[in-house]
């Protein structure tokens, strides 16, 4: 989310009716969320000013750790120099802490792909945002789920009950630090996950929703009392319900 709307704001920037702008105080101390948006705190280091020069051998974008050769326009400016500016700034102080992290595995491979162009600066804001909004797309669908065995076959469904709240196994990355609550794309992935995850037993998909509008799953070692709740429905383990009272 955070990425996302980075990037959203650095196409506005590139593309602004003043020209294109670049930040030049780039500091993730610079950005605040406000409802679910990035927005930049102080603009008094922004600039529309690009770098002038005679030959491409004045357009080198030079960073701490990496130097990238720039075209010299027909106007004497270096080409995109501010929008490539933003982004590998982008890349550095945001894209290589936050992308690596929580995707499912199946859309590992793309955050893959966009890290490394951002990070060589093959991708243009243009591209960056398109390919972002590609991952945004498969995992609010669900298509990243595709030609994946059934799950939900092992788990028998209870209605009208869910499990009583209480601290249990923790997982990574969880909404909540009482338990493991995940985001999923529906039951079937949620039967997914817990298979995956040895002290699972069983699973209830919660009413809270993300920013994409993907439902909470809440994950859960052991079998305690049921609570009537005509929203709910949980998920039991077929080889850990027998003999068990419901």
């Amino acid at each position: 989310q955070i990425c996302l709307s980075l990037v959203k704001l650095l196409f506005y920037l590139a593309h602004s009716p003043l020209g294109s702008i670049v930040l030049l105080d780039f500091q993730p101390r610079q950005f605040v969320m406000v409802d679910g948006n990035l927005k930049v705190t102080d603009m008094d280091d922004a600039s529309t000013e690009e770098l002038s020069c005679k030959t491409d051998n004045d357009c080198t974008l030079d960073f701490p750790t990496k130097s990238f050769p720039l075209k010299c326009s027909s106007a004497g400016k270096c080409e995109g120099i501010n929008e490539k500016k933003n982004l590998f700034n982008a890349y550095r102080y945001f894209f290589t802490y936050l992308l690596p992290h929580s995707a499912p595995p199946a859309l590992r491979p793309f955050l893959s792909d966009i890290l490394n162009a951002t990070g060589d600066l093959r991708y243009g804001i243009n591209e960056t945002l398109k390919a972002f909004e590609k991952v945004l797309h498969l995992y609010k669908s669900g298509l990243y789920l595709q030609k994946r065995p059934l799950h939900l076959k092992d788990y028998i469904s209870v209605k009208g009950f869910r499990a009583a709240e209480g601290e249990d196994y923790k997982c990574w990355p969880s909404y909540s630090h009482l338990g493991c609550l995940l985001s999923v794309h529906s039951a079937e992935e949620a039967a997914a996950i817990c298979n995956s995850q040895s002290q699972c037993r069983s699973f209830i998909i919660t009413q809270q929703k993300t920013w994409t509008g993907r439902p909470l799953a809440s994950f859960q070692s052991s079998q305690t009392d049921l609570i009537p709740d005509a929203n709910t429905v949980v998920y039991i383990k077929q080889s850990t319900s027998s003999g068990e009272r419901l």
